[in-house]
């Protein structure tokens, strides 16, 4: 149920030169009227929709608080479709506490987390996806996550589910047909037909659930492992790939015991490079569970830098391969400032090899384009389609299993009652995602509208 309060809540960071106060619902303009007063002493509530008035915000002594500007927005044209307005102050901490008490003080409620997205989602200015894009744009942190935001909230997502759902209802629809006219011989639905349609529905919800790795890799952050012996520069190559100073470093082995894990951008996207205990024999009890955390994160990550300063020996090669099966394996060697000529790994060695000076930064831009090639994401832009949210992953999933009991099942020929009920768990699945209800109203009309009964 939507909530009919006036609410209001501070729409802008603190700290900035100006902040900005919402007020959404039914008394909206009113309630800012009371409090605001302009040299015209004209009412917000003449005021037309769209438009920007001058004045000051005064409290009940008449004391003014602050000159402001304010908004006028009139439902169903504005961001919650409700009555809105925008009042936007100076950014000082008590004038912002001020303005939102003296709202309050008038009728106002403070809005919850969220609650104005829930409104706009409630009031159908957007659907359910495009409301979760509207929190992703805003934690976007990279040129690919932000367009993707971007798409997902002008509703590239939901043109693409509509066009699936559209075509599910045409499915369901033959099969309800068929089950009407069942005592008249009469056989509305092709099941090669059926079965050819249902295989390209599903073959493009399999494309968008294999899209998550790709979306949740540029969501979360590509894990990097830093990887090897001890003392040969890990925590100095972190540093340098984050451009601060994050880890220790020291010439004295074992000086990383855990891991230390930072995120960066390179090349709009972000890696989540791992830190982790230099890899060697000891009896310290606590290194050596840093060492163990080492091949746990060597576990979790996608693409593992390898750092020597001399060539790897044929059996550590061997240990390495046989520990990174199934990923990414770049071979990297350091304190080339040191080195007369660089050292050259084994011949049996098939994994890129970067030459670097992590002190100096030598070979580090080679390193950073390396780490992209082998992250292997595709050039992202706004029209793309790629699933980035967990809740997504798992309804596309839940749909694709229904489709497949239905693939299954038109080879089986089995009824048309039970091929409807697994269309309808497909549409339910693809519905969860939007936020959209599933009714027996839009089959019927979607029957009526393609096929003219008794003709």
């Amino acid at each position: 149920m939507i909530d009919s309060q006036t609410i209001c809540a501070l729409a802008t960071s603190t700290g900035g030169a100006i902040g900005v106060i919402r007020v959404s619902g039914p008394d909206a303009v009113a309630l800012t009227d009371i409090i605001f007063r302009t040299s015209g002493k004209k009412s917000l509530c003449t005021a037309k929709a769209n438009t920007i008035h001058y004045g000051e915000i005064v409290d009940a002594a008449g004391n003014v608080v602050d000159e402001v500007l304010v908004s006028v927005f009139r439902a169903p044209h504005s961001y919650t479709g409700e009555d809105s307005t925008e009042i936007s102050c100076h950014g000082s901490q008590y004038v912002l506490r001020k303005v939102l008490q003296l709202l309050i003080d008038c009728g106002c409620r403070q809005a919850k987390p969220g609650e104005y997205t829930q409104r706009a989602y409630l009031n159908g200015k957007m659907d359910l996806s495009q409301a979760e894009a509207v929190a992703d744009l805003i934690a976007a942190g990279n040129r690919a996550t932000h367009l993707l935001a971007i798409g997902q909230l002008k509703g590239h997502f939901s043109d693409e589910l509509a066009h699936l759902r559209e075509q599910l209802l045409k499915m369901t629809s033959l099969l309800e047909l068929e089950l009407d006219f069942s005592d008249q011989d009469v056989n509305f639905a092709d099941r090669d037909e059926l079965q050819d349609l249902a295989l390209a529905i599903d073959r493009r919800i399999v494309s968008l659930i294999h899209s998550f790795k790709t979306g949740n890799a540029l969501k979360q952050g590509i894990p990097v492992a830093i990887v090897g012996k001890t003392n040969v520069g890990k925590s100095t190559l972190l540093n340098r790939l984050l451009h601060e100073d994050r880890a220790i470093v020291s010439n004295i082995h074992g000086t990383t015991r855990d891991v230390i894990e930072d995120t960066a951008e390179i090349h709009g996207i972000t890696f989540r490079f791992i830190d982790t205990a230099g890899i060697r024999h000891t009896v310290d009890s606590i290194e050596q569970l840093g060492i163990e955390r080492t091949y746990q994160k060597l576990d979790e990550a996608a693409i593992i830098l390898w750092l020597v300063d001399e060539p790897p020996t044929a059996e550590e090669e061997k240990l390495m391969r046989e520990r990174t099966t199934g990923k990414k394996l770049i071979l990297v060697f350091n304190k080339i400032d040191l080195h007369k000529a660089f050292p050259f790994p084994s011949k049996e060695n098939r994994d890129p090899v970067i030459y670097i000076s992590a002190k100096q930064g030598d070979g580090i831009p080679q390193l950073e384009e390396q780490l992209c090639r082998a992250a292997d994401i595709p050039e992202i832009n706004e029209n793309d389609v790629i699933i980035t949210n967990a809740r997504h992953y798992e309804a596309l999933t839940c749909a694709h299993e229904a489709l497949t009991h239905i693939v299954n099942g038109l080879h089986r020929e089995v009824s048309g009652d039970l091929l409807s009920e697994d269309l309808r768990q497909a549409l339910t699945h693809l519905a969860d995602i939007t936020g959209s209800a599933i009714t027996t109203d839009e089959v019927l009309e979607n029957i009526f509208k393609s096929f003219c009964i008794g003709k």
